[in-house]
């Protein structure tokens, strides 16, 4: 197998820490994983058990957790930079925090768009799908604001066909079953609460049934994840509508999962948490997570 790239966050959050406990919980063979950090901050935040292979980048700063600077911003994204820079392999990112990479002058909403901007070819476009065991929910928009949210029929319907080919290139369903969120309350009545369904989502679910896609009409998102086992995957309109639910139900074991490009990049659910960054209390479960969901 390829090896697997693990890149360790914010050197301030609790990335390293989860990263290292994750491994030494794991315990899986060292010549499968290439770490892309910095060896003081390894060491300021525990002891690996194995001996990995470790892509050094420059850190010149002092580690002080909980603390948001300019500094780590720019040491995140060279570690995500180098990461695209080795092909071929499947990469797993501690958390990052946007207002650091900000600082830094990277004004990307996430490390989705980075991946995007250095892995993408083709016209491709990287898909955040969230995955805690069966329970999967892809994001028709991203990180922005509600008042922001722009969807089109195009839109929807190029997103939703390049998840129907990832479930059956990537994960073997040769006929996924999706069903779609409602964009406004009740699914808009009619009309009445909104007209985002009637003008685009249901146009773009009759183009997509042409195309051979199992989707259900666009359904009230408020009754719709208690249905969650029915379908492979529920595709929401915009982040909180989507992963309010799946985080509820699954917890630090949510997965986030970048598809759509040629490699899949994986991330626990969660973000630097830098309330508790330093105090070795942080919950590696979702690092583990996203660590098996490439691995095995």
């Amino acid at each position: 197998m390829d090896k697997i790239i693990i890149t360790t966050g914010d050197p301030n959050g609790i990335g390293t820490e989860i990263t290292i406990k994750a491994l030494n919980k794991l315990d899986l063979p060292e010549r499968d994983f290439i770490l892309i950090s910095n060896r003081k901050i390894l060491d300021f935040y525990g002891k690996l058990d194995k001996d990995y292979e470790i892509i050094e980048i420059p850190f010149d700063e002092e580690v002080k957790p909980g603390i948001i600077s300019g500094g780590c911003g720019e040491f995140c994204f060279q570690l995500l930079k180098k990461a695209c820079e080795i092909k071929g392999c499947a990469i797993v990112t501690a958390p990052v925090a946007k207002n650091a990479l900000h600082m830094a002058g990277h004004n990307f909403n996430g490390q989705t768009e980075i991946l995007q901007k250095y892995l993408a070819h083709d016209n491709q476009l990287a898909e955040m799908l969230f995955v805690a065991g069966n329970f999967r929910v892809l994001l028709l928009t991203r990180h922005c604001a509600l008042k922001d949210i722009c969807l089109t029929k195009d839109l929807v319907i190029e997103k939703i066909s390049n998840l129907h080919k990832f479930f059956i290139q990537k994960l073997g369903i040769s006929n996924p079953k999706f069903a779609l969120c409602g964009f406004n309350p009740h699914a808009g009545e009619d009309g009445i609460l909104g007209n985002e369904e009637i003008e685009i989502l249901q146009p773009a679910v009759d183009v997509l049934r042409k195309k051979g896609i199992n989707i259900t009409n666009p359904l009230p998102a408020d009754t719709l994840f208690i249905k969650y086992s029915e379908y492979d995957c529920i595709i929401a309109n915009y982040h909180d509508q989507g992963l309010i639910p799946i985080k509820t139900v699954a917890g630090s074991k949510t997965v986030n999962m970048t598809i759509g490009l040629d490699v899949i990049r994986t991330s626990p659910g969660h973000g630097t948490a830098f309330d508790i960054a330093g105090k070795n209390i942080a919950d590696e479960n979702g690092m583990i997570e996203a660590i098996k969901a490439v691995y095995f």
